[in-house]
């Protein structure tokens, strides 16, 4: 059967409508998404006075960075590629692609220039664990 004018004018218009409210939708989101740190475990070391271990996963959708950053000054990290590629550069240390089941660290006061997924189009995850000062916060800040 077919349609009259006016309905199809009455679903331009609706669909119009739509299109136009996925373009504010679209318009408002970041095209880059950040990551997502999720504390898995604390615990302070009884053997070592002062001392913390702390244990965080790190997710990075597709193309998603970290700003550059420092840790808390008595900070040692050890860092494990979970899943896909993390692009890294530490200090003034060469940036590297780190695959999944590779691992690298930062020593106590270092900068960590750039931490990323090296994929606009797969996930990638680390796990990041800590050695810190008892009350050494907090334990990423932001570089200027």
């Amino acid at each position: 059967m077919p349609q009259s004018a006016d309905s199809r004018r009455s679903r331009l218009a609706a669909i119009g409508s739509a299109l136009g409210l996925l373009g504010l939708v679209s318009a408002a989101t970041p095209l880059r998404a950040a990551e997502t740190a999720t504390p898995i475990f604390e615990q302070s070391l009884p053997n070592v006075p002062g001392k913390k271990i702390v244990a965080v996963r790190v997710d990075y959708p597709p193309g998603a960075k970290s700003t550059p950053h420092t840790h808390a000054p008595s900070a040692f990290i050890f860092a494990y590629v979970l899943a896909g590629q993390i692009r890294s550069q530490v200090g003034d240390g060469p940036v590297r692609i780190y695959k999944t089941g590779e691992k690298f660290y930062e020593a106590p006061g270092s900068q960590h220039r750039v931490s990323e997924n090296a994929s606009d189009t797969n996930p990638a995850s680390l796990l990041a664990v800590f050695i810190v000062d008892d009350g050494d916060t907090p334990l990423t800040t932001p570089m200027k």
